[in-house]
């Protein structure tokens, strides 16, 4: 398979492997991918072979399309598990975000009471007020930590902007548990780097990261679909089970997608 867009405003709903059935929201526009990460596992793809000359949406416009298609979805009798705030990029920069989280708690309350609301994020907006308080009314706060090694983040996501790993772990840890650290873990080469973040030179201080941060949950998982960057290969499903294994053992619950 190929790396994709996401429709917009709305995408599925899909069946996730984490999530469950999962009706996408997504801020971004289809033509493109806006984000502040340029992740080499990306289903999206590289940002410069999707460049975006659209703006973000709005909060009108994702709030009227999430209204009608719940109403639809609830006619079918076939509601949504979770509200997925995703889509071609980092939802969190939209301008709107904030607003768009507000009104989406909403119409779930009116319209689909049991489905969560989550947002899957690379958390390099998280520690902005407006946003921090908006991952704060979703169910799942879903954010990223690949790894804590600055040099294997700059070679594996690729941030656009300055991206310091211990300010996002103090971020993330200012959330007072509010939040699901989200993992890829993988093998394989990348223009002469070796990609392998299973080890425990890689593992070991991710996990204390995660001591400090607390997080409710914690997520691995490891490539499911091609990816933008050839020569990186799946994390075995008994390394994962080892790492998911480590997790627990810190009193944090850990969900294992292979």
């Amino acid at each position: 398979m190929s790396t994709f867009l996401n429709d917009s405003p709305l995408f599925g709903p899909v069946r996730s492997r984490r999530l469950g059935l999962s009706l996408g929201v997504n801020m971004m526009p289809a033509s493109g991918k806006i984000c502040t990460f340029d992740c080499i596992y990306c289903e999206n793809g590289f940002n410069a072979e999707r460049p975006c000359h659209e703006e973000y949406n709005n909060a009108a416009t994702v709030l009227a399309a999430l209204e009608a298609r719940l109403r639809e979805m609830a006619a079918a009798g076939e509601l949504p598990d979770v509200i997925t705030f995703a889509g071609n990029g980092e939802p969190t920069a939209a301008p709107e975000f904030p607003q768009a989280v507000a009104g989406a708690v909403r119409l779930r309350d009116e319209l689909a009471p049991t489905a969560k609301i989550a947002v899957l994020s690379n958390g390099t907006r998280a520690d902005r007020p407006a946003v921090h308080n908006a991952l704060m009314l979703v169910d799942d706060n879903i954010l990223k930590l690949d790894t804590v090694d600055a040099t294997y983040i700059q070679l594996i996501d690729q941030p656009v902007a300055a991206y310091d790993v211990e300010h996002q772990i103090e971020t993330f840890a200012s959330f007072k548990g509010h939040a699901i650290i989200q993992t890829m873990f993988l093998t394989g080469t990348w223009q002469g780097h070796d990609m392998d973040n299973t080890g425990d030179a890689y593992v070991g201080p991710w996990l204390n990261a995660l001591s400090r941060i607390r997080p409710q949950a914690v997520t691995i998982y490891t490539i499911a679909r091609e990816t933008p960057a050839k020569g990186l290969l799946k994390a075995p499903a008994e390394t994962l089970d080892t790492i998911a294994t480590r997790v627990r053992k810190l009193g944090i619950g850990c969900q294992v997608s292979y």
